[in-house]
């Protein structure tokens, strides 16, 4: 399906380059402060700096007293609609509700019957990828990471499209509303492909139901057998409301949205999108949760037991255990300092079908994890931290029986959502090209000729 590809370049040539080289690409943390940079685009405070205003969702973690900050309960709102509402309406009527968050990010409104209908009968038409594209796309170029693989196939639908270029809302909304569809499509066939060719495992691609919600068409696609229990769906389709947007500034959307500013097509700028959501420090930060998890327990005598997982995590933040890194993947986030609202549902949701599945033991520990935490960081930072909602995503995962390769692609395919909204309302509000300053710190020299160096 794929050859390899190797490179003509010698790792060994170049190594001796990089002295040099990085040498000439660092700069002084002194120089940062001397001309106040704003790092990370983030304030001394830990604060984002302001760089735009959106009706679309609100992340609230603090509020500002006398210029200094103070932790509050966190608080995520989609167009002002507050997401404990949003769900909690979803349980009590026992129905889908990522649908219903698709129109609502996208148009600024919750849908009534006949629309929320439309947009259902919209995305099970464009769930379908176009003729051979499986085959020429996906099946001749496998990639060991789904990520990289949902990028490359985004930027591909490019060629497929007869109007790419156009930014109209029209045409964006139309190219939005399709890969919204298409993305969990592309995740699974992707998936499927990296099976055969680099797990050597059986590949199947099951027919599409145009019946089901997004959630339920996932968990039929990822699994031989297709069969799923009412109980299993509605927990995934919390995931994707919990996972459709977070706020202009977080990295991804972000991405989307400098991209956007530039006047490029959809595709490019919603692959920029998958681009950040693939680092680790962003989207990959649940893979590392569920690492962690498995190595507590695997390291701890009893994993259930408070004393014991605060010795383990001492041991994490000394970088005596873990990844080396010192950090207690799960805990802490730029906004939310007492409470990650998500990270609040999850746990209520998850709690029930984690013990019924068997996994007790994994839920407990992640508790104390989420218990112990706030306190060591305090002691050992001084920061202020909570659970985030990668600390149970990982194991609402294990328990829906998703394999670790698409625990991010699964995220992409619910933000992908929130990329889209803003892309909209960049390019109907903005019409500004997005361009922080950088400023130079090279002193000025003067050029040798060759025959002189």
């Amino acid at each position: 399906m794929s050859a390899n590809y190797i490179s003509p370049i010698s790792m060994d040539a170049i190594s001796s380059l990089c002295t040099e080289l990085v040498k000439n690409n660092s700069i002084s943390k002194d120089d940062f402060s001397r001309y106040h940079v704003k790092r990370g685009l983030r304030n001394e405070d830990g604060t984002g700096v302001m760089a735009g205003l959106t009706r679309i969702c609100s992340v609230e973690g603090y509020y500002i007293l006398d210029g200094e900050r103070v932790p509050k309960e966190g608080k995520l709102s989609y167009r002002g609609y507050d997401i404990n509402q949003i769900v909690e309406n979803c349980q009590k009527e026992n129905r889908f509700g990522f649908e219903e968050v698709i129109w609502l990010l996208l148009f600024g409104n919750l849908p009534n019957e006949h629309q929320l209908t439309s947009l259902q009968e919209v995305l099970s038409a464009c769930r379908e990828l176009p003729e051979d594209f499986i085959e020429d796309m996906i099946m001749k170029h496998a990639s060991k990471d789904i990520m990289n693989k949902m990028a490359r196939s985004i930027m591909c639908l490019y060629s497929y499209d007869e109007n790419p270029d156009d930014i109209s809302t029209v045409n964006v909304l139309r190219q939005s509303l399709q890969l919204i569809a298409q993305v969990p499509s592309i995740m699974n066939a992707a998936y499927q492909v990296k099976r055969r060719v680099f797990d050597g495992k059986s590949m199947y691609l099951h027919p599409l139901n145009k019946d089901q919600t997004t959630a339920e068409h996932i968990l039929t696609q990822i699994r031989a057998n297709k069969k799923f229990t009412d109980e299993e769906a509605k927990l995934l389709d919390i995931m994707l409301m919990l996972h459709a947007d977070h706020g202009g500034g977080n990295n991804s959307t972000f991405s989307t949205r400098v991209l956007t500013s530039s006047g490029t097509d959809t595709y490019s700028a919603i692959t920029a999108g998958i681009g950040s959501l693939k680092g680790p420090r962003h989207g990959g930060a649940n893979i590392s949760a569920a690492r962690m998890m498995n190595e507590i327990i695997a390291n701890v005598a009893d994993p259930t037991d408070e004393g014991q997982v605060k010795d383990y995590l001492v041991k994490i933040l000394k970088k005596e255990a873990g990844d080396g890194l010192g950090l207690i993947y799960g805990m802490g986030h730029a906004v939310y300092t007492v409470s990650d609202p998500r990270a609040v549902i999850l746990k209520k949701s998850a709690r029930e079908l984690a013990y019924k599945a068997g996994y007790e033991k994994e839920f407990l520990t992640l508790e104390n994890v989420e218990k112990i935490t706030p306190g060591l960081i305090k002691e050992f930072k001084g920061n202020d931290v909570c659970a985030n909602v990668d600390l149970y995503s990982g194991l609402v995962y294990k328990v829906l029986g998703i394999p670790e390769d698409l625990y991010t692609p699964l995220f992409a395919s619910a933000r992908i959502v929130g990329w889209c909204a803003h892309r909209i309302e960049e390019l109907s509000t903005s019409k500004k090209i997005i361009r922080p300053a950088y400023k130079s710190v090279s002193g000025k020299r003067d050029y040798t000729p060759l025959s002189k160096r």
